[in-house]
């Protein structure tokens, strides 16, 4: 099995979380639904950041990944 772009990204924003929250990824990651497809493996529940909660020096970093995960 592989993980699809969707699931790459979805680890990218579980570990950007665990970042910005200076907490564990692994129970996030843990915590990951996945689901076979013909592109690989899909995360169902994908972590959700919060804009309200970040930091402004965190904002770009953010937007970024953000972007860069829509793109692939």
């Amino acid at each position: 099995m592989t993980l699809s772009n969707q699931a790459v990204g979805a680890v990218m924003m579980a570990l950007q979380k665990s970042l910005m929250e200076q907490s564990d990824i692994v129970p996030v990651i843990k915590e990951f639904n996945l689901i076979e497809t013909e592109d690989g493996l899909v995360v169902t529940n994908p972590p959700v950041l919060s804009m309200d909660t970040i930091e402004p020096n965190w904002c770009q970093d953010t937007l970024t990944l953000v972007q860069a995960v829509r793109a692939l």
